[in-house]
Protein backbone atom coordinates (compact mmCIF):
# COMPACT_ATOMS: atom_id res chain seq x y z
CA UNK A 1 0.00 0.00 0.00
CA UNK A 2 1.65 3.24 -1.13
CA UNK A 3 -1.09 5.89 -1.00
CA UNK A 4 -0.47 9.00 1.09
CA UNK A 5 1.96 7.20 3.40
CA UNK A 6 1.30 9.75 6.13
CA UNK A 7 2.39 7.39 8.91
CA UNK A 8 5.66 6.49 7.23
CA UNK A 9 6.46 10.12 6.48
CA UNK A 10 5.77 11.14 10.08
CA UNK A 11 7.88 8.29 11.47
CA UNK A 12 10.78 9.33 9.22
CA UNK A 13 10.44 13.03 10.15
CA UNK A 14 10.20 12.39 13.89
CA UNK A 15 13.06 9.90 13.81
CA UNK A 16 15.28 12.36 11.91
CA UNK A 17 14.37 15.14 14.36
CA UNK A 18 15.82 13.01 17.16
CA UNK A 19 18.87 12.03 15.07
CA UNK A 20 17.92 8.36 15.27
CA UNK A 21 18.90 5.84 12.64
CA UNK A 22 16.37 3.28 11.47
CA UNK A 23 18.32 0.66 13.42
CA UNK A 24 18.18 2.72 16.63
CA UNK A 25 14.43 3.22 16.35
CA UNK A 26 13.95 -0.46 15.51
CA UNK A 27 15.91 -1.48 18.61
CA UNK A 28 13.85 0.85 20.79
CA UNK A 29 10.59 -0.75 19.73
CA UNK A 30 11.90 -4.31 19.21
CA UNK A 31 11.28 -4.70 15.50
CA UNK A 32 13.55 -5.47 12.56
CA UNK A 33 15.29 -2.51 10.90
CA UNK A 34 13.73 -3.54 7.59
CA UNK A 35 10.30 -3.15 9.20
CA UNK A 36 11.02 0.53 9.95
CA UNK A 37 12.40 0.96 6.44
CA UNK A 38 9.23 -0.52 4.93
CA UNK A 39 7.02 1.73 7.04
CA UNK A 40 8.93 4.85 5.98
CA UNK A 41 8.95 3.85 2.32
CA UNK A 42 5.20 3.18 2.35
CA UNK A 43 5.54 -0.53 1.55
CA UNK A 44 3.89 -1.48 4.85
CA UNK A 45 2.00 0.25 7.65
CA UNK A 46 2.47 -0.50 11.33
CA UNK A 47 -0.15 -2.63 13.03
CA UNK A 48 -2.56 -0.66 15.19
CA UNK A 49 -1.04 -2.09 18.38
CA UNK A 50 2.41 -0.87 17.27
CA UNK A 51 1.32 2.74 16.79
CA UNK A 52 1.33 3.45 20.53
CA UNK A 53 4.76 1.89 20.96
CA UNK A 54 6.20 3.98 18.11
CA UNK A 55 4.64 7.16 19.47
CA UNK A 56 5.98 6.56 22.99
CA UNK A 57 9.43 5.82 21.64
CA UNK A 58 9.44 9.06 19.63
CA UNK A 59 7.93 11.10 22.46
CA UNK A 60 4.77 12.16 20.61
CA UNK A 61 1.05 11.66 20.88
CA UNK A 62 -0.48 8.88 18.80
CA UNK A 63 -2.53 11.41 16.83
CA UNK A 64 0.69 12.88 15.39
CA UNK A 65 1.18 9.60 13.56
CA UNK A 66 -2.44 8.94 12.60
CA UNK A 67 -3.84 12.33 11.49
CA UNK A 68 -4.95 12.30 7.85
CA UNK A 69 -3.52 8.82 7.35
CA UNK A 70 -4.95 6.11 5.17
CA UNK A 71 -4.43 3.41 7.81
CA UNK A 72 -5.05 -0.26 7.16
CA UNK A 73 -4.48 -3.01 9.70
CA UNK A 74 -3.04 -5.66 7.41
CA UNK A 75 0.22 -7.56 7.27
CA UNK A 76 0.94 -8.91 3.77
CA UNK A 77 4.17 -10.73 4.62
CA UNK A 78 4.81 -13.38 7.31
CA UNK A 79 4.52 -12.02 10.85
CA UNK A 80 6.90 -13.42 13.44
CA UNK A 81 6.89 -12.43 17.10
CA UNK A 82 9.42 -13.03 19.84
CA UNK A 83 8.42 -12.82 23.49
CA UNK A 84 11.41 -12.49 25.82
CA UNK A 85 11.44 -10.48 29.06
CA UNK A 86 15.16 -9.60 28.88
CA UNK A 87 15.35 -6.56 26.55
CA UNK A 88 18.99 -7.16 25.57
CA UNK A 89 18.26 -10.74 24.56
CA UNK A 90 15.09 -9.65 22.76
CA UNK A 91 16.98 -7.13 20.65
CA UNK A 92 19.55 -9.76 19.74
CA UNK A 93 16.86 -12.28 18.80
CA UNK A 94 15.14 -9.73 16.54
CA UNK A 95 18.44 -9.07 14.75
CA UNK A 96 18.99 -12.80 14.22
CA UNK A 97 15.50 -13.25 12.77
CA UNK A 98 15.88 -10.19 10.56
CA UNK A 99 19.15 -11.49 9.11
CA UNK A 100 18.02 -15.11 8.81
CA UNK A 101 14.50 -14.53 7.45
CA UNK A 102 14.62 -11.29 5.43
CA UNK A 103 11.05 -11.61 4.10
CA UNK A 104 9.32 -11.49 7.48
CA UNK A 105 7.96 -8.74 9.69
CA UNK A 106 9.51 -9.34 13.11
CA UNK A 107 8.08 -7.88 16.32
CA UNK A 108 9.38 -8.28 19.85
CA UNK A 109 7.58 -8.10 23.19
CA UNK A 110 8.89 -8.14 26.75
CA UNK A 111 5.59 -9.26 28.23
CA UNK A 112 2.95 -11.87 27.50
CA UNK A 113 0.23 -9.24 27.89
CA UNK A 114 1.69 -7.04 25.14
CA UNK A 115 2.07 -10.03 22.84
CA UNK A 116 -1.51 -11.11 23.48
CA UNK A 117 -2.87 -7.67 22.60
CA UNK A 118 -0.85 -7.65 19.39
CA UNK A 119 -1.96 -11.17 18.41
CA UNK A 120 -5.61 -10.30 19.04
CA UNK A 121 -5.44 -7.79 16.19
CA UNK A 122 -2.84 -9.30 13.88
CA UNK A 123 -2.36 -12.68 12.26
CA UNK A 124 0.79 -14.20 13.81
CA UNK A 125 2.44 -16.88 11.70
CA UNK A 126 5.28 -17.87 14.05
CA UNK A 127 5.74 -17.11 17.74
CA UNK A 128 9.08 -17.68 19.48
CA UNK A 129 8.22 -17.74 23.18
CA UNK A 130 10.41 -17.76 26.24
CA UNK A 131 8.78 -20.17 28.68
CA UNK A 132 9.63 -18.35 31.91
CA UNK A 133 8.27 -14.82 31.54
CA UNK A 134 7.94 -12.25 34.31
CA UNK A 135 4.17 -11.77 33.93
CA UNK A 136 2.90 -15.13 32.66
CA UNK A 137 4.04 -18.60 31.73
CA UNK A 138 5.06 -18.91 28.09
CA UNK A 139 3.04 -22.12 28.03
CA UNK A 140 -0.10 -20.20 29.00
CA UNK A 141 0.70 -17.59 26.37
CA UNK A 142 1.09 -20.36 23.78
CA UNK A 143 -2.39 -21.60 24.63
CA UNK A 144 -3.76 -18.05 24.30
CA UNK A 145 -2.10 -17.55 20.91
CA UNK A 146 -3.34 -20.92 19.67
CA UNK A 147 -6.88 -20.02 20.74
CA UNK A 148 -6.65 -16.77 18.76
CA UNK A 149 -5.23 -18.54 15.70
CA UNK A 150 -4.92 -22.35 15.69
CA UNK A 151 -2.42 -22.12 12.82
CA UNK A 152 0.15 -20.03 14.66
CA UNK A 153 3.42 -21.95 14.78
CA UNK A 154 4.62 -21.95 18.39
CA UNK A 155 8.35 -22.38 19.00
CA UNK A 156 9.46 -22.39 22.62
CA UNK A 157 12.72 -20.58 23.24
CA UNK A 158 14.15 -21.39 26.63
CA UNK A 159 17.19 -22.19 28.71
CA UNK A 160 15.34 -25.00 30.48
CA UNK A 161 15.14 -28.47 28.95
CA UNK A 162 12.64 -29.72 31.56
CA UNK A 163 9.73 -28.12 29.70
CA UNK A 164 10.16 -30.33 26.64
CA UNK A 165 7.41 -32.68 27.83
CA UNK A 166 4.92 -29.82 28.09
CA UNK A 167 5.88 -28.71 24.58
CA UNK A 168 5.36 -32.19 23.19
CA UNK A 169 1.96 -32.52 24.82
CA UNK A 170 0.88 -29.24 23.20
CA UNK A 171 2.13 -30.38 19.76
CA UNK A 172 4.01 -27.13 19.20
CA UNK A 173 6.18 -26.55 16.14
CA UNK A 174 9.51 -26.46 17.91
CA UNK A 175 11.65 -26.19 21.01
CA UNK A 176 14.92 -24.25 20.99
CA UNK A 177 17.39 -24.26 23.84
CA UNK A 178 19.05 -20.86 24.15
CA UNK A 179 21.05 -19.28 22.73
CA UNK A 180 19.11 -18.63 19.56
CA UNK A 181 21.29 -18.94 16.47
CA UNK A 182 20.64 -18.60 12.73
CA UNK A 183 21.14 -22.36 12.29
CA UNK A 184 18.55 -23.13 14.97
CA UNK A 185 16.08 -20.74 13.34
CA UNK A 186 16.56 -22.33 9.92
CA UNK A 187 16.12 -25.81 11.37
CA UNK A 188 12.83 -24.87 13.04
CA UNK A 189 11.57 -23.13 9.89
CA UNK A 190 12.14 -26.34 7.92
CA UNK A 191 9.91 -28.24 10.34
CA UNK A 192 7.02 -25.86 10.97
CA UNK A 193 3.77 -27.55 11.88
CA UNK A 194 1.80 -25.16 9.66
CA UNK A 195 3.37 -23.96 6.38
CA UNK A 196 3.80 -20.20 6.08
CA UNK A 197 3.23 -18.63 2.68
CA UNK A 198 5.95 -16.19 1.62
CA UNK A 199 8.62 -17.61 3.90
CA UNK A 200 11.86 -18.17 2.03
Amino acid sequence: MESTNHIGTRIRELRARQNLTQRELADRIFVARKTVSNWEAGHREPDVSMIGRIARSLGVDVTELLDDSDYEDEAPSPVVIVVEDEPILLTGFIHILENTLPDIQAFGFVSAEEAGVFAAGTRVDIAFLDIELCDESGIDLAKELSALNPHTNIVFLTGHSEYAGDALSMHVSGYILKPLTPDKVREEIRHLRYPVKGLS
